[in-house]
């Protein structure tokens, strides 16, 4: 009769009691588990001498581990005058949205340009830039986009804090505030501003950004294929009430390959994800 080994974390668990085997066999078997026991009693107590380091030096260990674990899945939220403000907004999967905003005079400090092609040419202007690690991610799946005969156009990507205000007071004064919020972000509260946005659009689509888009090839093969790329579609149909934005068929957002592969497997939008990994 096997024995199967099954760990769980630092939980060994043994299982396959030899069922059906005299009791001689049983009481060797016994003997052996006995044995196998104690010199993994005394392995583990050997290695953690060798491993031991003094009571603050771990806690200290431990505390890296937490954080370690919170940069890269979980907002670090602190109360400013009566807002929820990110304090580790540098983090890739950071949650931009209506109820946690950016701090005061963010800017990302990697911003490049990325080697594709944009709705208004060669202009060397601020919407142009991403995030150095989405810009190179953007590249890659702009260029497997002209390997299937699709041609991209870059629309907008960083967005600082002064340019979102301009834009919210724009749409506040041609349909009102109460409909703008609905589809421009508070300044302070936008996606762009964290530079790893990228408002996508098609010569399909005459390089406009608008719910079109999302029926055009291109627009189809990006929902079915940006994950590969680390992006995933932010504010997806259907998701309105999550999300708190209308469909975007163009907004696109980097958060690396394996979470937007696990956001695009499961249906789910950043806000559910976080929900998700919060849980685990």
């Amino acid at each position: 009769m096997k024995r199967i080994l099954l760990t769980v974390g630092s939980i060994v668990l043994l299982s396959g009691c030899g069922i059906g085997e005299n009791s001689d066999q049983s009481e060797k078997k016994n003997e052996t588990v006995q044995e196998e026991n104690q010199n993994s009693t005394e392995k583990q107590q050997n290695q953690t001498e060798q491993n031991h380091k003094p009571q603050e030096e771990k806690k200290g260990e431990a505390n890296e581990d937490k954080l370690t674990l919170e940069a890269a899945y979980f907002n670090k939220i602190a109360e400013v005058d009566g807002k929820k403000v990110i304090q580790n907004p540098e983090n890739i999967l950071v949650l931009v949205n209506k109820e946690y905003g950016l701090p005061d005079g963010y800017a990302p400090a990697d911003l490049v340009r990325p080697n594709v092609a944009f709705s208004f040419g060669d202009q060397d202007i601020e919407k142009s830039y991403m995030r150095k690690e989405a810009a190179m991610a953007l590249e890659k799946m702009f260029t497997e986009a002209a390997n299937h005969n699709l041609q991209l156009y870059a629309v907008s990507g960083y967005r600082s804090y002064e340019r979102q205000v301009e834009v919210f007071n724009n749409e506040v004064q041609n349909v009102g505030r109460e409909q703008a919020v609905q589809v421009v972000a508070v300044p302070g509260n936008s996606e762009h501003q964290t530079g790893l946005s990228m408002d996508i659009s098609s010569a399909s689509a005459n390089s406009a950004l608008s719910e079109q888009f999302g029926e055009t090839p291109e627009g189809k093969w990006l929902v079915e294929n940006a994950h590969k790329f680390g992006f995933i579609l932010r504010y997806p149909k259907g998701k309105e009430a999550i999300t708190g934005y209308q469909y975007e068929s163009w907004h696109f957002r980097y958060v690396g390959v394996e979470s937007a592969s696990g956001i695009y497997e499961n249906g789910l939008t950043l806000e559910e994800y976080f929900h998700v990994v919060e849980k685990i």
